[in-house]
């Protein structure tokens, strides 16, 4: 039977208006329905994704409990699942709930948050929590360890021109 994964949770409006780390964006987003906004929302649910990589389901509850026409259903983004609370709860309600229903299931929970109840709400033993400060920084120690393999030599796009000479001067001896 194959491992289960760990459950990733993340408080979207609360990581996006805390710490610094998506400043540039917040401060252009007067409101949920502005198109900066949108674009947070879509930086985050990627950086989200690069966090969870394979070790994690990954999830975005996003507040939609004051939106009458919110009805809580999950969709997928770039193989993360992001929920707008349903009209009338909160994205906290959404999180403690996930959260306690896989730890009654023994998968080890890790949520993202920097609102104090909610953190409070969810310690269990098979819950820990993350402040967006310490995302932020686990997202930056990512970005650095993967800094070398992101960057491509200027012109060498194809595998023939990113092998050594040594290399393909073998290949091409041999296959011609």
């Amino acid at each position: 039977m194959p491992e289960q994964k760990k459950l990733l949770i993340v408080d979207g409006y609360n990581v996006l208006r805390s710490g610094s780390h998506y400043e540039g964006l917040r401060s252009l987003m007067p409101d949920y329905g502005d198109e900066a906004f949108n674009a947070a929302r879509e930086a985050l649910i990627n950086d989200v994704g690069v966090f969870a990589g394979h070790e994690y389901h990954a999830l975005v509850v996003f507040d939609g409990g004051g939106n009458r026409f919110s009805d809580g259903q999950p969709s997928n983004i770039g193989g993360v699942e992001v929920v707008f609370s349903p009209a009338g709860v909160t994205a906290d309600t959404v999180i403690e709930e996930r959260a306690k229903q896989a730890a009654a299931k023994r998968v080890e929970v890790l949520v993202v948050t920097s609102d104090a109840t909610t953190q409070w709400t969810v310690l269990d033993s098979q819950v820990r929590r993350m402040s967006a400060k310490g995302f932020y920084e686990e997202l930056k120690a990512l970005e650095s360890e993967m800094e070398p393999y992101n960057k491509q030599s200027p012109g060498k796009n194809t595998l023939g021109e990113r092998l050594p000479p040594e290399v393909l001067k073998e290949l091409k001896d041999r296959f011609g």
